[in-house]
């Protein structure tokens, strides 16, 4: 199964992680806060900026970069301050551990995975694997995104309303 997962995140359709959400406010480059892109530069010295977003969360302004460093993509979000706050990278399908395939496996045995990212939370500079989150099609063909917890347990499952949205 990991070889077919593999095969699949390969397929997988350019642009899908840059696709801004329906709440996002897609931004010019040159208007991102400077401490946000010093700080992308920092942590990610060798990545290229791809894009960026604002939104409203908790009613406080939150900035997303999308990069793309050794062919995969990375979502960063900060806060206005400049300070980051999550990491999302997509990953190989190969590089997922055991236990978070086979959790994800049993759930959605025959589901179709376009894409895998590993969360990571950002707290006072300390990065920490939250989870992995799955992005693909269920074998009767819904969207879904699926957190799984380091442990392989299903955090939360959100069903897709149409093709874009998978």
């Amino acid at each position: 199964m990991r070889n077919v997962l593999c095969s699949l995140f390969a397929a997988a359709v350019v642009g899908f992680v840059a696709q801004a959400r329906a709440d996002e406010e897609k931004i010019p480059l040159d208007k991102l806060p400077k401490g946000v892109v010093e700080n992308v530069k920092k942590r990610f010295p060798n990545a290229k900026i791809e894009g960026a977003a604002q939104e409203k969360e908790d009613g406080k302004t939150v900035y997303e970069v999308t990069l793309k460093e050794g062919g995969k993509n990375i979502d960063v979000s900060f806060s206005a301050e400049g300070v980051m706050t999550l990491i999302e990278k997509e990953v190989d399908a190969k590089d997922v551990p055991k236990a978070v395939t086979e959790g994800v496996e049993a759930k959605y045995p025959k589901a179709t995975w376009k894409m895998i990212e590993e969360v990571i939370k950002v707290a006072d500079g300390k990065e920490t694997l939250d989870y992995y989150e799955f992005h693909g099609t269920t074998a009767d063909k819904k969207g879904i995104e699926v957190e799984v917890g380091t442990d392989g347990k299903i955090k939360k499952e959100e069903k897709k309303k149409d093709e874009k949205d998978k």
